[in-house]
């Protein structure tokens, strides 16, 4: 099954500084049916305006993993850790025992980015931080894999869940494919451009789960790249 939802039919929020997209149920928006899908709880799609951004405020037992669209992000938290992650790059934070972290927009004009959470395997781990680059060019054959706690996936950021954030530019007209396991799902959002999926259009910004079907192909449609980003969880 492929069940696709567009990014205007989404849960949204709007404030002077934040316009957020939710797609599952977060904050004040709430709907029985998108609670997540599996392990994957969280995945908002928001824009922060410049010099603005989320103050300090605390996590825990949670995988926090961030795609920075445009713009850039400036982490710091109570570890240490400060860093600047800029368009086209990925930032995962294992909130673990707790951690307290701001995410501000520090730039001269507004960040995109998708915000995803994940719950974490089990209680107790250590706190930390980490970021890496997103595939600059366009992938073949597969989507890369930017961050796992899958056995077997190497150079990926390392999350404490049997899941996986996978991402990467289709060039117009290719495919990619993406191999489904037995009590496992996906969900994968379109950043740029328009794809099909199994033959299925999913237009950007739009959302797409798949369950119950054991490998998916992702064609770019158009005449423009296209940029998508999957998490692979366990059901």
């Amino acid at each position: 099954m492929i069940d696709i939802v567009t990014h205007e039919d989404i849960g949204s929020f709007r404030n002077g500084w934040l316009d957020a997209h939710h797609h599952f149920s977060f904050a004040d928006y709430h709907d029985p049916k998108r609670m997540g899908l599996g392990k994957l709880r969280v995945w908002n799609d928001d824009t922060i305006q410049p010099h603005q951004g989320f103050e300090p405020h605390p996590h825990r037992d949670m995988e926090i993993i961030t795609y920075v669209r445009k713009g850039a992000i400036t982490h710091e938290d109570s570890l240490g850790n400060r860093g600047r992650t800029e368009a086209g790059d990925v930032q995962v934070m294992s909130a673990g025992t707790g951690i307290v972290h701001s995410e501000m927009n520090l730039e001269d004009q507004p960040t995109e980015l998708f915000q995803i959470w994940i719950h974490t395997d089990a209680p107790g781990h250590l706190p930390r931080w980490d970021a890496r680059q997103f595939p600059k060019e366009p992938v073949s054959g597969a989507l890369a894999v930017l961050a796992s706690g899958r056995a077997g996936d190497t150079g990926a950021l390392t999350i404490h869940q049997d899941a996986a954030v996978l991402g990467g530019r289709i060039r117009p007209g290719d495919s990619v494919a993406h191999a489904i396991a037995s009590g496992r799902g996906a969900y994968l959002v379109v950043s740029e451009g328009e794809v099909s999926v199994n033959g299925e259009t999913v237009p950007a910004r739009a959302g797409a789960a798949v369950t119950g079907i054991e490998a998916i192909t992702i064609t770019a449609l158009g005449d423009i790249e296209a940029e998508v980003v999957l998490v692979d969880t366990p059901l």
